[in-house]
């Protein structure tokens, strides 16, 4: 399956690629009729159109050596001049397997006769590239039923030090620069293609041409590669992580306060209830207190009436007379201080 390239087509100085529908685009034809050098749809390379060509044993349009179908373009390629070639072809799956030549390309000289310079044929099952003094220069094998792209690079002398030819095969460069007598002395040269093969060959012999351009530049001939657009970039997302919660910054207990040993609170003293006020304990005697406290029931009967809730009248008159005097006592000790 061949693809229609995109060619640049700055310096392309022909194009016999049949696009136009007819054979126009070349000078003329050698054939014995025109349903020998047929147009058609299918199978073609590239575009809409190609062409078909066909040899039966005996075709002899112009009375030579021989039988051919071909096209001829004047391309009257002259002494240093260098061009770029580019072609299709497909041999048809009953092409004639012989060991005699069968030529599909060539560059003829202008002169009368002899083997052209340069010619594309097959031989056997071998296609073969010729030239003048070096004779077979590259060869592949035979494969029919499908295009055979061709891409051929010359300088066109008859010094051996200045010519040369290079050939690519399929995209594939299969012969580097050659020197080589690529055009005779004093003679120009021009295309021919179709089918001419020797008059022995008896089967039918059908072979496809499609998209032929000369060019003065090797971009002109080479399929310009579209680069593939760059896919999206992919984001690297990472290693998914759970998500941390920020419980804030640590919060410091209260501190613990040493309430130290503790202490023993005083004893408090239960002085007891006195009548009509606050009972004072008077000076301590520094012996046992008096028990001034309320004694429980039963008490004894000699005891109970001292100790029944209050004083006996004769008891409070005393105890107020005592206090009067203690007053007196401290009365006159200031007086003797001052």
């Amino acid at each position: 399956m061949c693809l229609l390239p995109s060619l640049a087509a700055a310096d392309i100085v022909w194009r016999g690629d049949f696009e136009t529908g007819d054979r126009s685009q070349f000078s003329t034809t050698q054939m014995v009729n025109a349903d020998r050098l047929q147009l058609v749809t299918s199978p073609v390379a590239e575009g809409k159109y190609a062409l078909k060509a066909t040899v039966k044993q005996g075709d002899d349009p112009i009375n030579s050596s021989g039988n051919r179908n071909e096209l001829v373009y004047l391309s009257r390629e002259k002494v240093g001049s260098e061009y770029w070639y580019r072609w299709k072809v497909m041999f048809a799956n009953d092409f004639p397997s012989v060991d005699a030549w069968q030529l599909f390309t060539q560059w003829h000289h202008d002169g009368c006769c002899g083997s052209p310079p340069v010619e594309f044929f097959v031989k056997g099952e071998l296609i073969r590239l010729t030239v003048n003094d070096s004779g077979t220069v590259w060869s592949t094998p035979l494969k029919r039923g499908v295009w055979h792209e061709f891409i051929f690079h010359a300088k066109w002398s008859p010094d051996p030090a200045v010519g040369f030819v290079e050939l690519w095969h399929n995209g594939v460069q299969v012969l580097t620069k050659k020197k080589a007598v690529t055009m005779y002395a004093g003679q120009s040269s021009y295309l021919k293609l179709g089918l001419y093969r020797d008059d022995s060959i008896k089967p039918v012999g059908v072979v496809y041409h499609d998209g032929f351009i000369q060019a003065t530049s090797r971009a002109d001939v080479f399929p310009v590669v579209q680069p593939e657009p760059e896919p999206d970039p992919v984001v690297d997302a990472g290693t998914p992580v759970d998500p941390v919660v920020d419980a804030g910054s640590p919060v410091e207990p209260d501190p613990v306060v040493d309430a130290g040993t503790p202490v023993e609170p005083d004893p408090v003293v239960d002085a007891g209830t006195s009548a009509g006020g606050t009972v004072d304990a008077g000076p301590s005697t520094g012996g046992a207190q008096p028990d001034t406290a309320v004694k429980p029931s039963p008490l004894d009967e000699e005891g109970d009436e001292l100790y029944r809730g209050g004083c006996s009248a004769s008891g409070g008159s005393l105890a107020a007379f005592s206090l009067l005097g203690l007053l007196g006592l401290m009365g006159s000790r200031r007086r003797r201080r001052s």
